[in-house]
């Protein structure tokens, strides 16, 4: 769903689409991984991947008719689903539940994880 969501908001417009590098760079995945990710959806009628009419060498993948809908089903539930959170929490919990998540975002904008693709794994590292 999450890549569904990625290309309906990121892409300059619905016919356009988004190359798999844009995917890649926007959920900080690795292309091997979104490409892997686009097969499957694809397998699903989901998405498709067309060539894009400036430069042939390029692909770029944008939601099918069937992929607009299953993204607009799973965005009107999360809306209905946070309203719901706000009204059992309340103005006031709901208002320090925002404070506090733009807190964590803010953390974890300043302390990315470590690039696990330069990380040794034949079993000869140090490990601390």
């Amino acid at each position: 769903m999450t890549l569904l969501v990625c290309i309906a908001r990121s892409a300059p417009s619905a016919e356009q689409g988004l190359k798999v590098s844009e995917i890649s760079r926007y959920l900080g995945l690795t292309p091997p991984t979104v490409t892997q990710l686009i097969n499957s959806l694809e397998a699903k009628e989901l998405v498709e991947r067309q060539p894009d009419p400036s430069d042939r060498r390029v692909v770029r993948i944008r939601l099918t008719k069937q992929g607009k809908i299953i993204t607009r089903k799973g965005r009107d539930h999360m809306n209905a689903t946070l309203k719901r959170m706000v009204e059992y929490l309340g103005e006031e919990e709901s208002d320090q539940l925002a404070e506090l998540l733009l807190k964590v975002y803010t953390f974890m904008e300043n302390n990315p994880p470590p690039n696990l693709d330069r990380l040794q794994m034949n079993g000869d590292e140090k490990h601390d």
